[in-house]
């Protein structure tokens, strides 16, 4: 393990955090919010200054990033930067307890969108802005985002890229994997100003505007007003709508539509899936719920709306959907452990591993009645390897023992085995709102500081696809220590 490569890489981290601080700061001067523009200053300097520390103690030429330390990195990046954003809540009294600000926080980064809060609206604009940012900045990926502007970032860091984004597979898109990062930051930029402008057109301010791309961008969710989005004209709603679908896509296939290879785009299986589980699951809702709607119009919006939050993993709401019929809202929880496609800003299985799931299990059924028949699992036109397939069969299982634990932890809160199961679920997945108790009306307020990390670290396993977090925790990932050239 190249440990100075790991604490200069975090320093980086810790100086990043501290410039993107500055943005909810210059917020808290527009709105002359004195107390909260002390508390992300003096946590914005306190983290740049750490993290100059770092890189200073921790300097090194060798800048070559291996699995080992890819996963070290990415484990630790995304509990300090948790960390440090909660801090400015804590500072400023807007959570006065530090295990909530970082559920609030890490559910933030990790595009979560639960939350803690139970009276939303008396939040401070600069601090809802800090909330909605760290969706901005944790749906494309902390670390990607700092691969993407800092200088001297190994080519070796695509190990970085494919332990942070999600998804089975995570290529390249160019020859160096730094050229990678940029790109699809500046696909990522230029559909969220897309949004902002959209928005802004509407009956939304600048403000508004800005805090609804930022969860829609990330697929995360929080938001501003106690009532979600039901507030806002259908015009604004079917705006997130659409771009909730968007950015569920994976981005890979808006580069191909750049470069004009639109075939594969077409081809594409996942996307394929994708769209038709979002058309019949909206199909389903909006007959199941079109006699309680009052229009037909209302009932597509809702159920298209609802829809594309929940397979996303946003968890925006604009109606209270657990007051919905059971086939509506099992339909919504079926949706929370599928997610859209890998390669977004979702969370969730992912439609690809879903979709494998699905095949192989067709392919033993065949084996079962054609015992000497030779068959494979195809995608997108190509035969999937044993070792895909094995290696989705191996994440399911972690996956489902993952929810089986934290459910059973999570279980000692008396708050009902719907209330507990959905949090689990919501949370692992990285959606927000469940049923029950922390459905689109309630919140995580009622569980305790035992719970509420529990969950927190849920969150974090489910944003980084469970293994590096564990990876970086494991033993043997310390063990043995390779000498690096300094």
């Amino acid at each position: 393990m190249n440990f100075k490569m790991v604490f200069n890489v975090i320093g980086r981290i810790c100086q990043t955090a501290g410039v993107l601080l500055l943005v909810p700061a210059v917020t808290a001067i527009i709105y002359s919010e004195t107390t909260q523009l002390f508390a992300l200053l003096i946590t914005a300097v306190a983290s740049f200054v750490l993290g100059t520390l770092l890189t200073i103690i921790c300097k090194t030429k060798n800048h070559i990033i291996y699995a080992k330390e890819g996963f070290a990195i990415v484990a630790a990046a995304w509990i300090v930067t948790s960390v440090i954003g909660a801090i400015p809540f804590v500072i400023s009294g807007e959570i006065p307890s530090f295990v909530d600000a970082f559920f609030e926080t890490v559910s933030g980064f990790t595009t979560t969108g639960a939350s803690i809060l139970t009276n939303v609206e008396a939040m401070s604009k600069s601090m809802l802005l800090w909330r909605s940012f760290t969706h901005w900045v944790g749906g494309m990926g902390v670390l990607v985002f700092v691969m993407a502007i800092l200088p001297n970032i190994s080519d070796r860091s695509m190990h970085i890229m494919r332990a942070e984004m999600p998804g089975p597979v995570v290529g390249k898109l160019v020859p160096k994997a730094k050229d990678t990062a940029k790109i699809l930051y500046l696909i990522y930029i230029a559909l969220t100003l897309v949004q902002i402008v959209l928005l802004w057109a509407g009956d939304m301010d600048l403000y508004d505007s800005l805090i609804h791309s930022f969860g829609t961008a990330g697929t995360g969710g929080f938001g501003i007003k106690a009532d979600g989005c039901a507030s806002y004209s259908p015009y604004s709603q079917w705006v997130i709508t659409i771009f909730m679908l968007i950015f569920g896509v994976n981005f890979n296939l808006y580069y191909l539509i750049l470069i004009r290879k639109f075939k594969a785009v077409f081809k594409n299986t996942e996307l394929r899936w994708y769209l038709v589980i979002v058309l019949i699951s909206t199909g389903i809702i909006t007959a199941n719920i079109l006699s309680i709607s009052g229009s037909f119009s209302k009932a597509l919006r809702d159920a298209a709306f609802q829809v594309s939050s929940i397979i996303t993993t946003t968890g925006y709401s604009t109606t209270n959907f657990d007051l919905w019929p059971s086939l509506s809202k099992g339909v919504l929880f079926i949706l929370m452990f599928s997610g859209a496609c890998a390669g977004s800003t979702c969370g969730g299985l992912k439609v690809t591993r879903t979709v494998t799931l699905v095949k192989s299990v067709g392919r033993e059924f065949k084996r079962m009645l054609h015992p000497r028949s030779v068959s494979a699992v195809v995608s997108d036109g190509k035969s999937m390897s044993e070792t895909e397939v094995g290696s989705v069969n191996v994440y399911l299982t972690i996956y489902m023992l993952c929810i089986m634990v934290i459910f059973l932890l999570v279980s000692f809160e008396p708050l009902g085995l719907e209330t507990n199961l959905t949090a689990t679920v919501s949370c692992f997945n990285n959606v927000g709102p469940g049923l029950a108790g922390v459905g689109p009306a309630g919140s995580y307020a009622a569980y305790s500081d035992f719970s509420t990390f529990v969950l927190s670290i849920a969150m974090l396993l489910g944003r980084l696809e469970i293994f590096p977090l564990l990876i970086a925790f494991f033993p043997a990932t310390w063990a043995k220590r390779k000498k690096a050239a300094n």
